[in-house]
């Protein structure tokens, strides 16, 4: 689900309280000034009206749908053969990307296996279709001065739901229990929490300013990159809930070497499983996949960015402690790089351009060593500076 919300300031935080009603969604944002709470539910979208009353006459716009690219997809889907030039985004999605200054997506899935009939190839055209919604998106995000006019506040987290809890190998319950943990919503004061998580993560970026080069090795991973003059930003839950990663776009043609993904990586409602590429001078030269080759085939053939890196990361949240096969928790597991293929991110100095950003998480935990400058950073999948 995308609510989008227009808002011009926040000065006080609305509430310290997160409440989670069964069949209901509740958001708590980590903001500048605290956090607060938007409400309503997924069976009573005309709950809107009361959050209205709440944002004192800030009208809020709701949308229930996936994310561009897959619901593009799904529109498209009997749509016979493929044509690169009958898709396009709706214009309310394109007025919400390019006006509205704040955007709350709320995953709510109930049926994460919706699109796996359909060709990847639509996929892709699909995806190709809302890249300028990508690209505004990113530029329009300021995280170092977010009330900057003219910027996009936004924000991604989950409700949970059956569809999730399956992916995962969990009980409802269970998982719940899991996706509260990964937000710190347990602890005695969350806000505390994400504070230290916060000050943990910024003293790691202050440190890799400057650098130049970074080393993986782990199991069948050997992959060196450049960082030379890119910007490492704190993801500390203001962007995601559940934050805990700081990442960067490494220079686009430096990438060489071997890497193996060993989570399932998940996009446009597919997976690829025990994905192992191989760079040469940032080109992704050799990708092979334990399954969905097809899907992995078709996404690195959308365009001439998308067998480039876009992004490099470090994953710093202890919570996260299995793989769920979903990305906004899985890239955020300690002891985990993750690197996309395709778009940069236009705030760390990355120029890569691509219709597709496709996160895949690299398990370093055992037998595993991280180099920046050849000084050791990270050891099995623990900052040693």
């Amino acid at each position: 689900m995308l609510l989008y919300y227009r808002i011009v300031s926040i000065s006080q935080p609305f509430s310290t309280d997160i409440f989670f009603v069964p069949g209901g969604i509740v958001l708590a944002l980590a903001g500048f000034f605290g956090w607060f709470t938007l409400t309503g539910t997924l069976e009573a979208p005309k709950q809107t009206h009361s959050t209205r009353r709440r944002f004192h006459g800030r009208y809020p716009f709701t949308t229930h749908g996936q994310s561009p690219g897959p619901l593009l997809a799904r529109y498209q889907k009997r749509r016979s053969p493929v044509d690169q030039n009958r898709t396009c985004c709706p214009s309310g999605l394109r007025l919400a990307y390019e006006e509205y200054e704040t955007m709350l997506h709320i995953q709510a899935e109930e049926n994460k296996k919706e699109l796996s009939n359909i060709d990847p190839a639509r996929i892709a055209v699909a995806q190709k279709a809302s890249q300028g919604l990508l690209q505004t998106s990113l530029q329009r995000t300021n995280s170092q001065n977010p009330y900057t006019e003219g910027s996009l506040r936004w924000c991604r987290t989950m409700f949970p739901t059956n569809a999730y809890a399956q992916d995962a190998d969990m009980s409802l319950s269970d998982f719940e229990d899991f996706v509260y943990r990964a937000c710190f919503l347990d602890d005695e004061n969350p806000v505390a929490r994400w504070q230290e998580l916060s000050r943990q993560q910024e003293r790691l970026v202050l440190w890799l300013g400057g650098k130049h080069t970074v080393q993986l090795r782990g199991q069948d991973t050997d992959l060196t990159l450049s960082i030379d003059g890119r910007t490492f930003i704190n993801d500390d839950g203001h962007y995601n809930l559940p934050g805990g990663e700081f990442f960067t776009s490494p220079v686009e043609d430096s990438a060489n070497g071997i890497i193996r993904y060993t989570f399932p990586a998940t996009f446009g409602g597919r997976s690829a499983e025990d994905v192992r590429l191989r760079f040469e001078n940032g080109v992704v030269v050799e990708a092979r996949a334990g399954q969905g080759q097809d899907h992995l085939d078709k996404m690195l053939a959308m365009d001439d960015g998308a067998r480039r890196l876009g992004e490099f990361a470090f994953g710093n949240n202890r919570n996260v402690d299995r793989c769920t096969k979903d990305t906004l928790f899985d890239e955020k597991m300690g002891g985990t790089v993750h690197l996309a293929l395709g778009n940069s991110i236009p705030e760390t100095g990355g120029v890569n351009k691509s219709a597709l950003h496709w996160d895949m998480v690299c398990d370093l935990r055992q037998g595993s060593e991280i180099r920046v400058d050849g000084e050791l950073f990270c050891k099995d999948g623990e900052f040693v500076i």
